[in-house]
């Protein structure tokens, strides 16, 4: 994102990326998101949420916050901010973690980006950038070999997402798209613009996320539709963003993941490296937490009638509330309504019933294994 699409900007207005004006003249519908504004849609939330699933869709997200992290001491840092293993990134590749509070909550979910020896990029959520950019300069307050540099006004972002996207894309770049893996990335040109293309996304679908300088970033918007409108390309806004991620079984901070909320509640225990031979912090709270059981779990669950879930509903086991919905809503690929939420206590068993209470009436449901969708490999 360009650092004049933000100049002056006060706590009152909207931030905007350098795809504003672009956004509005495809008739793009603008809402409040993170402090941003942002295109909600362009042709329709279930065209664009398609489009991704069947051919390709192209995101601006270059609202997301970018850190870099550079010294000597920048693994060790990293390694003690959060609880998924640093040490093990090779170059060019990428890691999903947090960063915690030392009770084991949630301050946001986030992707290293190891760069070569003693250079890594994290990016974060745009709603959490100045709070995670503190947290990330106290940590490193009077460390010998720790460099941080906040880039994120300065670094464009686009989410090319769908099964065509790398046809769409190699024409563009002499980079061999089909070496770089998933969760790793690759520099090259794409358009003549230089990038980090990095294989990741946030929609269940195979694709690319594009890093280039912000004031570049529009020329490449421009290049990617036009050499897409061929294989049905369509630009693609919040809407189906949270469509595709919710079948993907997605978490989304300030939904699935809160400072109240711990990974390992978030079954993203994955992440969570106890034995990495590192005191991170946060690391006491979740040993203890997986030594004495979890308080809730986060499931998902399918409607078996009429309704449409929403987040914060709750959940019921045998007339009881048990809990409550993080998100939801109709899933265009199943063609069914979908949510998760979390269970305090009780069954959480996929094929367990249970009801979402709606406008004060039990609908009928069932607990259903996360993902709801994963793509044909």
């Amino acid at each position: 994102m360009s650092a004049d699409s933000t100049s002056g900007a006060s706590s009152e207005q909207l931030l905007r990326t350098p795809l504003y004006e672009r956004h509005r003249a495809l008739g793009a519908r603008l809402v409040e998101f993170g402090g941003w504004e942002m295109p909600v849609q362009y042709s329709g939330i279930l065209d664009e949420h398609r489009a991704v699933r069947e051919r390709a869709g192209l995101f601006d997200v270059c609202h997301m916050g970018e850190f870099r992290v550079e010294g000597d001491g920048a693994l060790d840092y990293l390694q003690r901010l959060v609880p998924n293993n640093v040490a093990r990134l090779a170059d060019f590749q990428a890691l999903y973690s947090q960063i915690l509070r030392p009770d084991g909550g949630t301050l946001d979910d986030l992707i290293i980006y190891h760069q070569s020896e003693g250079r890594y990029m994290v990016v974060v959520n745009a709603g959490t950038m100045r709070k995670d950019w503190d947290w990330f300069s106290e940590h490193a307050a009077g460390l010998d070999g720790v460099a941080l540099t906040n880039v994120s006004f300065e670094t464009g972002l686009l989410a090319l997402q769908g099964p065509r996207a790398q046809e769409i894309l190699q024409p563009l770049t002499e980079t061999p798209l089909a070496e770089i893996a998933y969760y790793h990335w690759k520099p090259g040109a794409v358009a003549g613009v230089p990038c980090m293309i990095s294989r990741t996304g946030y929609t269940g679908e195979d694709g690319f996320e594009l890093y280039c300088a912000g004031e570049r970033v529009g020329p490449l918007w421009d290049t990617l539709l036009d050499a897409g409108r061929p294989q049905g390309l369509l630009p693609a806004g919040l809407g189906a963003r949270d469509t595709l991620r919710l079948e993907a079984g997605y978490c989304l901070y300030g939904h699935e993941l809160t400072e109240e909320i711990t990974p390992l509640e978030a079954g993203l225990g994955w992440t969570v490296k106890l034995d990495k031979g590192v005191d991170f912090i946060g690391r006491d709270a979740l040993l203890e937490e997986k030594t004495n059981g979890l308080r809730r779990k986060l499931i998902g669950i399918e409607l078996t009638e009429r309704g449409v879930p929403r987040a914060e509903y709750s959940i019921l086991e045998d007339g009881a509330a048990v809990g409550a919905l993080t998100s939801g809503g109709m899933a265009p690929t199943l063609g069914k309504p979908i949510s998760m939420g979390y269970i305090a206590h009780g069954e959480t068993a996929p094929g367990t019933n249970v009801a979402i209470e709606i406008r004060g009436k039990p609908v009928p449901a069932v607990i259903a294994p996360l993902p709801f969708y994963k793509r044909p490999r």
